[in-house]
């Protein structure tokens, strides 16, 4: 179905293309990959390595826009209407509720995240069954669902566990059968939230491409090779203002709107949109998709950065005719985003393979070591609640290994996974002669990212902050320290 072409063949400029990429570079964006289309011709796709075109990438909450799918294929085929009361799903579960207003919760009104009470956080509450959870609220800040929105994340799960109800099966299988098979999407699959309910949030995991064949459909209003799968009307309702989703009144690039599990965006735009910047940006007006993969969670700030430089770098630029082709330095490999070291430190040498004491701290640390190897190759070695641990980390490039705290989740969500660790990436640099960075990438099922940062004082005296973002891991990662050599204490 698709074709590859040069972006000057569909009005794009390269030389803009190459500034939107290093411009995100130069901020710290870590990209995995993007694909860039106008109509059914790719202009751009690169994977930045370790990235591959194979590699399935969680799509965190882009996933809610397949449920939203999901439910769309139901009501086509008369399973449910979307002003069903969603009680009527689940009778157990919601026989003791009283709130008229919960008790009241649509369908469609989940959809657009107007439901009627504030989400739970059941990371920390770590329940048995999610499902149970969710009617369980016992919060009383209720609203008749359809008047406000506000996010609720395990509102688009609760959405995804009744098509598990209706059609006996898990929502992968369901997506399968109604969608993927035909779009050619192959080895999809989605991580498990307690009680066993697929984590359909939040953990749909895909290939980059498959995100891009997934973002075309809908932007084909529900065709695909000519084919209608799932009727038209509910594509375009699903994408479209339903609900104003703006803080104090404020559009912003990715709050401009919300339809049913889609978010609104500039220049008549939509988008799947997921945490860390897992997006699908869909333009009706040009035919385009800009479909991307990257991890922002360190720094937040960036994804909107990178949306408005995509609209104004980009498809602003977009012409309807054909352009000259570039004749400068082509977009070459790329590799992930590490830390570039351009200081010699004179502490270097004071400090490698010294051990520092830590005082009490939050995050359990007891004693470090950091060993610069001639190679490049360092280690920071440190002693927590887990005992001694190894972090292998880069000079001015990346070091991929495993991040030494075990037992995070893995297939199964909040769940301790004995002898679990998650790959990472972790580069360093000195970003003052007496002051040392340690950025550490996580690049599994889970993505996420941690900084150390360790200045010394002249006596070489250690002050440590740590930093961990993740969904609800890294938590061990965040706080101060101060460390003394141990040769001071003799």
């Amino acid at each position: 179905m698709f074709t590859y072409t040069t972006p000057e063949k569909v009005g794009i400029s390269t030389k803009n293309l190459k500034w939107f990429i290093d411009t995100l570079e130069e901020r710290g964006c870590c990209i995995h990959s993007i694909i860039m289309a106008r109509g059914n011709e790719i202009f751009f796709e690169k994977y930045w390595e370790p990235f591959n075109k194979d590699f399935q990438h969680r799509m965190y909450s882009a996933t809610k826009s397949f449920v939203s799918l999901a439910v769309g294929f139901l009501e086509q085929d008369g399973k449910i209407s979307l002003d069903d009361k969603i009680a009527k799903y689940f009778p157990e579960e919601t026989k003791n509720i009283t709130d008229v207003n919960f008790k009241n919760q649509t369908i469609r009104h989940t959809l657009m995240m107007s439901t009627s009470l504030p989400e739970r956080n059941w990371f920390t509450a770590k329940p048995d069954d999610r499902v149970k959870f969710y009617f369980e609220n016992p919060l009383t800040e209720s609203r008749p669902s359809g008047t406000i929105w506000n996010y609720d994340s395990s509102g688009s799960f609760i959405l995804g566990s009744m098509v598990e109800r209706v059609t006996g099966k898990t929502l992968i299988e369901y997506l399968n059968e109604k969608l993927f098979n035909k779009l050619g999407i192959e080895g999809a699959y989605m991580l498990k939230c307690p009680g066993g309910h697929s984590w359909s949030d939040s953990a749909l995991v895909m290939k980059t491409m498959d995100l891009f064949k997934s973002a075309r459909f809908v932007l084909n209003g529900g065709k695909w090779n000519g084919e209608q799968l799932l009727n038209e009307e509910y594509v375009r309702t699903a994408t479209s203002n339903l609900i104003d989703n703006s803080s104090f009144g404020i559009c912003e690039a990715d709050c401009m709107g919300y339809g049913y599990q889609f978010w609104r965006s500039l220049r008549n735009s939509f988008s799947f949109y997921g945490m860390g910047a897992q997006l699908a940006i869909c333009s009706p007006d040009k035919d385009m998709v800009f479909a991307i993969n990257a991890d922002t969670m360190d720094a937040d700030v960036l994804r909107s950065i990178l949306i408005e430089l995509y609209f104004d770098v980009i498809y602003d630029t977009a012409k309807d005719y054909e352009l000259e082709e570039y004749k400068g330095e082509p977009i070459g490999d790329k590799k992930l985003y590490s830390l570039k070291n351009e200081i010699d430190s004179p502490i270097q040498e004071k400090i490698n393979g010294k051990k520092f004491i830590l005082n009490e701290n939050p995050m359990g640390i007891k004693e470090f070591t950091i060993n610069f190897g001639n190679d490049g190759k360092c280690e920071f070695n440190y002693v927590n609640s887990q005992g001694a641990k190894t972090l292998y980390f880069g000079m001015g490039r990346n070091e991929f290994g495993l991040f030494p705290q075990e037992g995070y989740s893995d297939e199964m969500a909040i769940t301790y996974a004995k002898d679990n660790y998650y790959k990472c990436a972790a580069s360093a640099r000195w970003s003052l002669e007496n002051q040392l960075i340690i950025k550490i990438q996580i690049i599994d099922k889970y993505f996420g990212n941690a900084a150390f940062k360790i200045g010394f004082t002249e006596d070489l005296t250690a002050g440590i902050r740590m930093f961990g973002a993740g969904e609800y891991f890294l938590e061990e990662y965040n706080g101060y320290a101060t460390g003394i050599m141990e040769a001071k204490n003799d």
